[in-house]
């Protein structure tokens, strides 16, 4: 059942620890899921941001059997699963992708046209979201460890929404100078941030609502003020799941 309008959910949470799992999917990845509208929910997991750790995955089908849900994975390592990346995607209600090497992902993403895969699928209803990594592609960009412990910006993000992101914003104490940067010398349009644990809901480019599924910890826009050239920061409202 495709969701209303192109919906995502980009987020800096949606696991935890399980009662008798490893995992379980978090309030965020059940808000996705809500929002797909579905009664029988199939989720497509993507691990590429972390080399599609088998693991993790079995967590992850674990999880989805406590939540009562079909979760699948689409696996890039060795290979696809499938010729029809775009048509395994639209089999799915939610899409919801991994935490990793943002940098990584993009660049093994565009060797398998999972770009183009990803917009038909949020083009047709199935909803998007991801954490961390799998929160950043979304956008145009945002700050990452990718390359090492030295935060760096990516600017080659999916573009399905046209600003930056950075995840994690209260619980590395990098990220915020390093978005600010990026924003005030235009290497990043205006920017969506997340403290661990909160989410951004779009439907189409629209931010609608921030959301989080912890007590603490906030949602921002960052801008560049063109009459000073710094940055400038704005706390959104946002709402406790």
């Amino acid at each position: 059942m495709p969701a209303e309008q192109p919906t995502i959910l980009a987020t800096s949470g949606g696991f935890k620890a399980g009662s008798r799992t490893n995992l379980e999917f978090h309030r965020l990845v059940h808000h996705a899921v809500e929002l797909s509208g579905a009664t029988k929910p199939r989720l497509c997991h993507l691990g590429t941001a972390n080399g599609d750790q088998r693991s993790f995955n079995a967590d992850l089908s674990e999880a989805g059997q406590v939540a009562g849900w079909e979760v699948s994975h689409l696996n890039l390592f060795t290979m696809p699963p499938t010729a029809d990346i775009a048509g395994f995607l639209l089999e799915h209600d939610v899409v919801w992708v991994g935490g990793g090497s943002v940098a990584n992902l993009l660049a093994v993403w565009e060797v398998h046209g999972v770009g183009d895969a990803m917009r038909r699928a949020w083009q047709a209803g199935v909803v998007l979201g991801g954490v961390s990594a799998g929160s950043i592609c979304w956008y145009v960009g945002g700050s990452t460890d990718s390359f090492g412990p030295e935060l760096r910006v990516v600017t080659n993000g999916l573009g399905l929404l046209p600003y930056g992101n950075g995840v994690h914003y209260d619980s590395e104490a990098r990220r915020r100078p390093v978005i600010q940067a990026a924003v005030a010398d235009g290497t990043l349009p205006t920017t969506h941030c997340t403290d661990d644990g909160a989410g951004l809901l779009y439907r189409g480019t629209e931010l609608v609502e921030a959301v989080s599924e912890r007590p603490t910890g906030g949602a921002y826009l960052v801008w560049r003020d063109e009459s000073s050239g710094f940055a400038q920061e704005e706390s959104l409202d946002i709402r406790r799941l």
